[in-house]
């Protein structure tokens, strides 16, 4: 007996099928139903719900290890895709995969993780000593800067412990993602695996992206000024006087904004662990948070006055706040667009949407591996002592296709953006379109 003759749905069939229960993608031109698969999907269903009725091999590629397309079959649904054709782009990117991984840079993690967790015992002992063992002010200011750069390394672990398995069982990654997010930094790993893998698929889309949807304080474009609806978290972005008023002055409130950015983070943690949502290891999550709001209140009731306490924990959150302001270097200068993430462009929008900070190869413990965020977002599983090595064979890539390749200093990088900031600042107070202006915004933008 001859086999059955394949079934195929057109491009437009495929996309009628992108609804909560009616998920579709292709791989590789076959079909596949997810409907049922995005409720138990290990990255969330942000990722299935924004790319469903497309073909997602190469997101599918960047974000699953060779192990995960074993566990495709079971979800085909018979169907192919017809006229289905790979671009020269995506046919170089997928070539250029296969090649690390056929070189096993996915598998060399080096000592990274050994050495920050070194580093972040070393930065928690001398914090504690620093309040325990003395009773001198400044020495207080220096253990909460310590506190802060114990969070920041602690957040790269975490993020690379949440694209792939830094540890040698799953077992142990998860206790390596838990002490470093929940315990140690009071932010739970669930919601930044939530939000950051909804941020890496639809990067830099205005609706989608949660990494660029900061209002009231920030817009980084003129089209949040229509009140654009949040895909990822279903509500509508307000933009009223109260917000007006704030976007005109965010070139000068970024950085003060971003010293208490932390607060931001702590509040989002608890709000995903208490809602109705489903969440992995809901009990870990909260058990580890419980365990950061018991050993940081402790540790700074420690301190002698109320003037050392404020001292200790402002010297924490603005040290860190560095970090909170590298991940908006990375993207809120560069380009952004309105509508849903394309699965056949993957390429092409990952480094129209970001951009890498130059630095010397001793600096990049003090970025984590993000300056290459081109390298990075093409290739989320790789680990970060590899991304300076991919980066000539990603350049000549884009080179190769006319695509932006940009890679700025760390000054240049924070001028960029404030300028962002600042042209928006600017449409938001010439803006003709009428919003509800408060009592603030009246005093504040009276003359005569």
């Amino acid at each position: 007996m001859g086999s059955e003759p394949r079934r195929y749905v057109t491009r437009d069939e495929l996309k009628r099928h992108a609804a909560p229960g009616d998920l579709w993608i292709s791989i590789q031109g076959k079909i596949y139903d997810v409907s049922l698969w995005a409720d138990h999907h290990p990255g969330g269903d942000a990722p299935l719900l924004n790319l469903a009725g497309q073909d997602v091999t190469d997101a599918f590629l960047a974000y699953h290890p060779a192990s995960a397309w074993h566990h495709l079959t079971k979800f085909s649904n018979g169907f192919y895709l017809e006229d289905y054709t790979v671009s020269d782009v995506s046919k170089d990117y997928r070539r250029l995969a296969f090649e690390f991984a056929k070189m096993g840079l996915f598998d060399d993690k080096g000592h990274v993780t050994m050495y920050t967790f070194a580093a972040i015992a070393v930065l928690f002992a001398a914090s504690v000593c620093g309040v325990v063992c003395s009773d001198e002010g400044w020495v207080h200011l220096a253990s909460g800067g310590l506190m802060g750069l114990l969070w920041i390394q602690s957040g790269w672990i975490g993020h690379d412990s949440g694209h792939g398995q830094v540890m040698p069982t799953r077992r142990l990654n998860r206790f390596a993602q838990i002490l470093t997010g929940n315990v140690l930094a009071g932010i739970s790993i669930a919601w930044w695996k939530w939000n950051h893998n909804a941020h890496h698929l639809a990067c830099n889309s205005l609706e989608h992206d949660p990494d660029l949807q900061h209002l009231p304080f920030f817009a980084v474009s003129a089209n949040f000024f229509t009140s654009l609806t949040s895909k990822f978290y279903g509500r509508k972005l307000k933009f009223d006087g109260l917000t007006r008023l704030l976007v005109s002055y965010q070139h000068w409130s970024f950085y003060p904004v971003m010293c208490f950015a932390r607060l931001n983070l702590f509040a989002q943690s608890f709000m995903l662990l208490l809602s109705d949502r489903r969440v992995r290891n809901r009990g870990l999550e909260l058990a580890g948070m419980l365990s950061f709001w018991v050993w940081y209140p402790l540790l700074v009731s420690f301190l002698p006055t109320w003037t050392s306490r404020f001292m200790f924990v402002m010297a924490s959150f603005v040290v860190t706040s560095i970090q909170h302001v590298q991940f908006c270097l990375n993207h809120f200068s560069a380009s952004v667009y309105v509508g849903n993430p394309g699965g056949n462009n993957w390429f092409e929008k990952q480094t129209e949407g970001t951009l890498d900070i130059a630095c010397p190869s001793w600096m990049d413990w003090f970025h984590g591996g993000l300056q290459f965020q081109i390298e990075h977002h093409l290739f989320p599983r790789l680990p970060r002592c590899q991304l300076r090595n991919v980066a000539p064979f990603v350049q000549e890539l884009c080179k190769k296709h006319g695509l932006p390749y940009t890679s700025v200093s760390f000054w240049q990088a924070n001028t960029e953006t404030v300028a962002t900031l600042r042209k928006a600042a600017l449409q938001a107070r010439d803006l003709t379109m009428p919003v509800p202006k408060n009592l603030l915004w009246e005093a504040v933008n009276t003359h005569g």
